[in-house]
Formats: C-alpha cells, sequence, structure tokens
C-alpha cells in the first residue's frame, strides 16, 4: 500500500547528469525551509565525509533523507548501501536488486527501493515492457522490499504510458525518478500519482524558474492544486 496514500511528494535531488553537485551543502542551506521534505543525492563524487556532513544537516532539518545509488553491480550496489547505512539514510533507492543488498538494508534500518527494467549508462537508460517491469517489481515486493524506483522518463519508449500503468499495477510506494523537467511532465505525474519523484537536474537547469528555492516551492504548490 501506498504510504499513507500521500503521493506526489517531491524528491530535492542535489545533483546534475546523475552525480552529486560539489555544492549541495550550500544549495540545502539556502533552500533548507521550503516546502521539500524529501531530500537527497548520489553515490558520487562526493567524499563520504562531505556526504555524512550533509545529511546529518538534513536530518537535523527534519527532513526524509535518500541515497539513490547508479550501479549496476552487486559490488557497487552493496558498497553504496553501506555507505546509506554510514551515513543515518532512511531510504536506499536504486541499484539492481540483489538478496544481498536487500539483506543489507533489512540489517540496518535502511528502506530499500530498487531499480526495474533493463537499466544501464549514466545517465541512466531505461529499457524494457511495462509487463515485465510489473512482474519484476513484484517479484521484489513479495521478497520484501520497501518499494521501487523507476526511471519513468529515461524509457526509451512511451514514458507516460509506462508510469501511469505502472502505478496502477504496482501495490507499494513508488518513486518515478530522473529527466522531470516540465510542468507537462508534471501533469503526468499527477495523472499517475505515485508516491514520489524527484528533481534534480532540470533544477538545476532552471526548467521551473531562476531561483532554486522559489521552483522547489513553485513545483509543491503546483502537485499539491
Amino acid at each position: 500500500m501506498r504510504e499513507n496514500q500521500d503521493n506526489l511528494n517531491l524528491v530535492v535531488m542535489l545533483t546534475h547528469d546523475d552525480r552529486t553537485v560539489e555544492h549541495a551543502y550550500e544549495i540545502f542551506e539556502q533552500c533548507k525551509d521550503s516546502r521539500a521534505k524529501f531530500w537527497g543525492f548520489k553515490e558520487a563524487p562526493l567524499p563520504l565525509a562531505d556526504m555524512k556532513k550533509l545529511y546529518a544537516r538534513m536530518k537535523e532539518c527534519g527532513k526524509t533523507t535518500i541515497l539513490e545509488v547508479v550501479d549496476y553491480t552487486d559490488e557497487g550496489g552493496l558498497a553504496g548501501a553501506k555507505m546509506a547505512a554510514e551515513c543515518g539514510c532512511d531510504i536506499l533507492m536504486g541499484t539492481l536488486y540483489s538478496d544481498s543488498i536487500h539483506d543489507f538494508c533489512r540489517e540496518h534500518h535502511l528502506k530499500y527501493m530498487p531499480f526495474v527494467g533493463k537499466v544501464r549508462k549514466r545517465p541512466s537508460i531505461l529499457e524494457g515492457t511495462v509487463e515485465d517491469m510489473v512482474a519484476e517489481a513484484n517479484r521484489y515486493l513479495e521478497k520484501g522490499v520497501y518499494g521501487i524506483d523507476i526511471l519513468g522518463y529515461r524509457f526509451t519508449g512511451d514514458a507516460a504510458d509506462l508510469n501511469k500503468r505502472f502505478v496502477a499495477n504496482v501495490n507499494a510506494p513508488i518513486c518515478i525518478a530522473g529527466s522531470v523537467n516540465s510542468y507537462q511532465r508534471l501533469d503526468e505525474l499527477k495523472s499517475a500519482a505515485p508516491w514520489c519523484f524527484t528533481i534534480g537536474g532540470a533544477f538545476f537547469e532552471h526548467k521551473f524558474g531562476e531561483d532554486f528555492c522559489t521552483q522547489i516551492n513553485s513545483v509543491c504548490d503546483y502537485m499539491a492544486r
């Protein structure tokens, strides 16, 4: 069941081209009082000490914290999970599912939301069929993962159709991540109604306005209408 039936949560990702920006801490400080409650970034390239400092600050400000790992190997995914645990994150998103990563997340009280589909490259590309991705997601949910991270707008097919059908057929918290960069796509997300969605690069490219914090609030307000 989708958490508290409270959908359309914005996750602010302090990333561009699937990499954390160097000045992530400064941006968070500027925008910590914005309406966004969910914040995160990627596993590279910030040093672990900087990651821990930023996540600690986010937690001080009452935010739900997320690490999204863009690595498609079991070894790399597990290393990302260990980073998330050491940083005290609430949610691990990304990685290709493996039992070893899932077991680690359960042992360390991390909510795990793996990718589904055929994911490759960085920035990521998603391939596959809707039916296969739904079936894959439901297999992971049977194993006990918290939810699913789907790279809807990185899909090589009809993204809006994928997002809507996927959310309708997977009864769990779903994050639609990556390339949400227009009001048209926000409207499509309203129609699909996932639990949450990420925006990172679009804020750095000023797709929703000039000021970073104003963009966050504008998107939050738009999705609440």
